[in-house]
C-alpha cells in the first residue's frame, strides 16, 4: 500500500473552500469605451459650456477637440441629417424650432452640424459563481456615463449647441431560470432590470 504524504492529504482538504471563497472573481465581466477626449460626463458638460453661440468660431472648437479631425467618433451632419435630426416628420412646425435651428436649415449648403457621442459602461457580473454558470441565477449590474451633443455651424461660426446625456448610469439586471442549464431557448427567463439609485 503506497501512503500518501500528509502534505497532499492536507492541500486536498484546504483548496475546494479556498476555490470557492475566489470564485467569484472568476465571473465574467466587460468595459465599452468610446474613444474622446473626456473621462466622465461632466468634463464633457463643461466643454461643452465653453462655447458661445454666434462668438465660438470653428478654430476655437478645434482647441477644444471638437472636430472631426481631433476626435474620432465626431459624425458631420450635413443639411438633409440636420433637417432629419430636428424635423423628423411634417407634424413638426418649423417656426418652433430654436433660432439657431432654422437659421442653419434655411442656410442649407452654407451650414453644418457635428454629432459627438461619448460613452462609458462597465457590465460586470457577480453573485454566487455556481448558480451563475449555471443559468440558475446571473446578476449584472452596469455602470457608466453617457453624453450626446450638437453643435450647428454657419460660417465658421457656432450658431447653435445641444447637449445632454447621462451623468451616472447604474442598473441591475438579473434573469432567473428555474431550469439552469436546461431552460429551453424558446423559453423567456424570469428577468427584472431596475436602475439602482
Amino acid at each position: 500500500m503506497i501512503a500518501i504524504p500528509r502534505v497532499i492529504i492536507l492541500l486536498a482538504i484546504i483548496s475546494p473552500p479556498v476555490f470557492l471563497a475566489g470564485c467569484s472573481s472568476l465571473l465574467p465581466h466587460a468595459h465599452t469605451n468610446t474613444v474622446g477626449p473626456w473621462q466622465n460626463y461632466h468634463e464633457a458638460q463643461q466643454t461643452f459650456d465653453q462655447i458661445i453661440p454666434y462668438q465660438t468660431t470653428s478654430e476655437e472648437l478645434k482647441t477644444l477637440k471638437l472636430d472631426p479631425e481631433s476626435n474620432p467618433n465626431i459624425t458631420i451632419l450635413n443639411y438633409s441629417d440636420v433637417i432629419r435630426r430636428f424635423i423628423p416628420n411634417p407634424t413638426v412646425n418649423a417656426d418652433d424650432l430654436a433660432p439657431g435651428v432654422k437659421e442653419c436649415i434655411m442656410a442649407k449648403a452654407a451650414c453644418h452640424g457635428y454629432e459627438i457621442v461619448q460613452k462609458s459602461n462597465t457590465s460586470k457580473r457577480y453573485g454566487n459563481f455556481w448558480a451563475d454558470i449555471t443559468n440558475f441565477k446571473r446578476k449584472t449590474e452596469v455602470t457608466g456615463w453617457s453624453f450626446s451633443g450638437v453643435i450647428l455651424v454657419k460660417d465658421d461660426i457656432v450658431i447653435y449647441t445641444l447637449a445632454g446625456g447621462l451623468p451616472a448610469i447604474r442598473e441591475l439586471d438579473e434573469s432567473n431560470n428555474p431550469l439552469g442549464p436546461f431552460q429551453g431557448s424558446g423559453e423567456s427567463a424570469l428577468r427584472n432590470r431596475v436602475p439602482l439609485p
